[in-house]
């Protein structure tokens, strides 16, 4: 073997490990995509990073491949913090409305009771008043038919001279005689 042929066999593996690096890369990608597709994440705006190109014939860096897969990687981790970050301040801000909302309904609350109640006071001192109006109606309706007898009683006794009277007139005379 010369050493031009040497060198092409020698090509020809570093490129063969190359395209094994990238294959290797590509059918990660496709199943951190099918992560990504299942787990349901907010549309990040990441800068979109070119690959780094792998020269040929030339060693790979793997320093400036790490750099890349870690600033992608910081990159997607903020993306992620802001996502939750913003998340958070919506959910405070439903919470605070919430509260405020509760705090309402509280308070209308609070007041329809206090009205209710004002209403059943009124309703029970107009009750305690009918009833009281009613007991006076019926002590004079009371009052006035006794007093209505008494005067019926009363005439007819002075008319007919009451029950003894009537007695004596229905006797025979007598004389009364010294004795």
């Amino acid at each position: 073997m010369s050493d031009s042929e040497e060198y092409s066999s020698e090509e020809e593996i570093e490129t063969q490990e190359v395209e094994e690096v990238e294959e290797e890369e590509t059918t990660e990608e496709p199943e951190e995509q099918t992560q990504q597709a299942t787990t349901p994440t907010p549309k990040l705006s990441i800068p979109k990073l070119i690959p780094p190109k792998i020269p040929d014939g030339e060693l790979v860096d793997l320093e400036d491949i790490h750099r890349k897969r870690m600033e992608k990687d910081m990159v997607e981790l903020q993306g992620l913090i802001n996502a939750h970050f913003e998340q958070r301040k919506k959910d405070e801000e439903e919470i605070e409305e919430l509260r405020v909302r509760i705090e309402e309904r509280k308070s209308k609350r609070a007041e329809q009771i206090r009205i209710r109640q004002d209403r059943e006071r009124e309703r029970m001192a107009q009750e305690r008043e009918e009833r009281k109006r009613k007991e006076e109606e019926e002590e004079s309706k009371r009052q006035e038919e006794e007093a209505r007898k008494k005067a019926a009683i009363a005439n007819m006794s002075l008319h007919y001279g009451g029950y003894l009277a009537r007695a004596e007139k229905n006797k025979p005379n007598k004389r009364q005689t010294d004795r």
